[in-house]
């Protein structure tokens, strides 16, 4: 937790001061990959008490950062919305690509034996997760409920396609199981998979649409 909040006010005086550098810092320092990857974990192996824990507390860290950015942007004297602010309000279906490839990457890497992995910083980089929650602290502290919507969209469509991209290598590699699903079961589970799919990935190529429109 104390890792996290420290993360998050680095992410928000960088976001608040449009450093690239500072943005960058707190993505690596952040903790929050960790945890959609052991909910990745969880589901493919079928143990659904270890995704239920994880989940939880994946859905803390997400309140923790909250609160901590919006303390942040309530007491800090630069209210107006930078460059680097505005840049995670605008999510498209790119977004979704650079999530899923950059997890792959990084899913594939950790799996490597052997290897010297270089590869998780750079996906730490590229698909984050910080900025759109420090965007979102912004937004509540200053009453911004448009610029919310669309960091709140760009963290769901990030944090949901690394833990997709994750589990669909997990399941490539043959994740031991805790125990066999049902085909009643796996057919529900395959169910939502698809459904929660679309649902976070259709928007995002109306807003794409509309970007290359103009």
């Amino acid at each position: 937790m104390c890792v996290l909040i420290c993360a998050m006010v680095i992410a928000s005086v960088g976001l608040n001061v449009s450093s690239t550098a500072v943005i960058i810092g707190a993505m690596l320092i952040s903790p929050l990959m960790g945890s959609i990857l052991a909910m990745a974990y969880g589901l493919v192996s079928n143990d659904f008490h270890l995704w239920r824990n994880h989940a939880v507390g994946f859905a803390m860290q997400i309140i923790i950062s909250l609160i901590t950015s919006t303390i942040y942007f309530l007491v800090s004297p630069l209210k107006e919305a930078m460059p680097e602010l505005l840049a995670r309000t605008s999510p498209t279906f790119y977004d979704v690509l650079i999530a899923v490839a950059g997890r792959l990457a990084e899913i594939i890497g950790q799996t490597r034996q052997g290897q010297f992995n270089n590869i998780i910083p750079g996906v730490a980089i590229a698909t984050a997760l910080m900025p759109p929650i420090c965007t979102c602290g912004y937004s509540i502290a200053n009453g911004e409920w448009k610029m919310l919507s669309g960091a709140a969209y760009l963290f769901i469509v990030n944090a949901y396609f690394i833990f997709l991209s994750s589990a669909v290598i997990l399941s490539i590699l043959k994740t031991p199981k805790v125990r066999e699903l049902t085909e009643k079961e796996w057919k529900r589970l395959r169910f939502r998979m698809i459904r929660n799919t679309l649902i976070i990935f259709l928007p995002s190529l109306v807003l794409g649409y509309f970007m290359i429109q103009g």
